[in-house]
């Protein structure tokens, strides 16, 4: 096969430091718009992005030419750099650690409703609550010592 064909859909979590509060309704759109930047300058553009107060899911099809792990890095670096420089988070910072979920394509309209509904959503569920399920949907082992770093 002469080109390399890819098509892999990630739905991407990640929450602020000790889950402090910083997204707000003032300011998660602004905030939204520049995590969708930076996605798209690492070659995986957003279908949907999310979150509550805590934390952002991001819905996006993955680089065929970057890993997962560097476009997080990417992402996360910069967009703190960025929160820090343009609000009153001077120490702001996303959590060390993140999730990463594959999603096939017959569920994409889903994932979008879902990250759609996360205001609605997070009056029942904290945020931790909400990772825990997910971790167990997908049959992901994990020590909850070591998740909320």
């Amino acid at each position: 096969m002469g080109q390399s064909l890819v098509k892999n859909y990630m739905h991407i979590i990640f929450s602020t430091k000790n889950r402090k509060n910083y997204i707000t309704s003032e300011n998660e759109q602004e905030i939204y718009n520049y995590v969708i930047s930076l996605f798209k300058n690492i070659d995986s553009p957003v279908i949907s992005i999310g979150g509550y107060q805590n934390h952002i899911h991001v819905l996006c099809l993955l680089s065929k030419k970057h890993p997962l792990i560097e476009v997080i890095r990417f992402v996360k670096s910069n967009s703190s750099r960025w929160i820090s420089e343009n609000y009153e988070y001077t120490l702001f910072s996303w959590q060390t650690g993140y999730g990463a979920f594959s999603v096939s394509p017959k569920d994409i309209d889903l994932v979008i409703k879902y990250i759609g509904n996360q205001h609605e959503h997070h009056r029942v569920k904290t945020f931790q609550e909400e990772f825990l399920l997910f971790l167990n949907k997908y049959d992901i082992p994990y020590n909850e010592k070591y998740i909320w770093d």
